[in-house]
């Protein structure tokens, strides 16, 4: 498999289809695996799809943290230089939303199109999750990797998905347990994510931008979607009824809205 090194770490990064470059930046605690549902539907659609381990997970390096969400943009955009990419679309979710708000505000001549999911800005302007659920963001770090995945399912899945299709559930989780993160990472990414904010810097972004936000979201409330479609200059807004934080598994039909939206012309 190839890797992309920043300094002396080194990323694991993978290349599916042909056309225009999409650069998929996956939450905290996720690697790759995390995007299976996504990529298939992404390749199909005429795009090349990057995705990668974030550093301290999956195949990639784990360099002692904490980490900044710019140092993970930082990554990013070394996962392009050694795909050979000058400028991708970039699509995060959750944490990766964070991240590639940053890839967009520190290196606006990468990204040609931008997506981000279940995510915020960070800062004074945020919309914090409740307290049961940020109580539980700290719980996880301490949990073993099979009795976290399985814990996060209330706040991961919408109330339809957990009734009537937990078949998807016990997918993705087979899926995030190919490589399951280590407490001190996990710690590490999530220290990212709390001091993330880019609330003041949001109408810096031009390109083009699609928020996606499932209106269930425990981890990251609504609100905060909302936030992010008022401050980008060129951002459209789609909610997603009946949808929580993972919403490509409550809401199929989200990764062929993404993907109609990348195959619009660049401006």
């Amino acid at each position: 498999m190839p890797r992309a090194r920043i300094g002396e770490v080194s990323l694991h990064y993978e290349s599916t289809g042909v056309g225009a470059p999409v650069l998929l930046v996956m939450g905290l605690g996720m690697n790759a695996t995390g995007w299976w549902r996504t990529v298939p539907v992404l390749a199909a659609a005429g795009l090349r799809v990057l995705s990668f381990d974030n550093r301290g997970v999956g195949r990639s390096a784990r360099p002692r943290g904490p980490y900044t969400t710019a140092m993970l943009a930082d990554d990013a955009v070394a996962v392009l230089d050694a795909a050979a990419v000058e400028r991708a679309h970039v699509y995060g979710i959750s944490l990766g939303g964070m991240i590639a708000q940053e890839i967009a505000l520190r290196h606006p001549e990468r990204v040609a199109r931008l997506v981000l999911g279940a995510t915020t800005s960070g800062g004074d302007g945020a919309t914090a999750a409740d307290r049961q659920t940020l109580e539980f963001f700290q719980r996880r770090g301490q949990m073993t990797a099979l009795e976290a995945v399985w814990a996060s399912v209330p706040y991961n899945y919408s109330t339809h998905t957990r009734a009537e299709h937990g078949d998807r559930i016990a997918r993705d989780i087979s899926q995030r347990l190919r490589y399951p993160i280590e407490p001190e990472f996990y710690a590490a990414q999530l220290a990212a994510a709390l001091a993330h904010d880019t609330h003041e810097r949001l109408a810096q972004i031009h390109a083009p931008t699609l928020i996606v936000h499932g209106l269930e979201d425990l981890m990251v409330p609504p609100a905060n979607g909302r936030l992010l479609a008022s401050r980008i200059p060129a951002a459209r807004l789609l909610e997603l009824p009946g949808a929580a934080h993972l919403y490509p598994t409550d809401e199929p039909s989200a990764d062929h809205d993404v993907a109609a939206f990348l195959g619009t012309s660049p401006d």
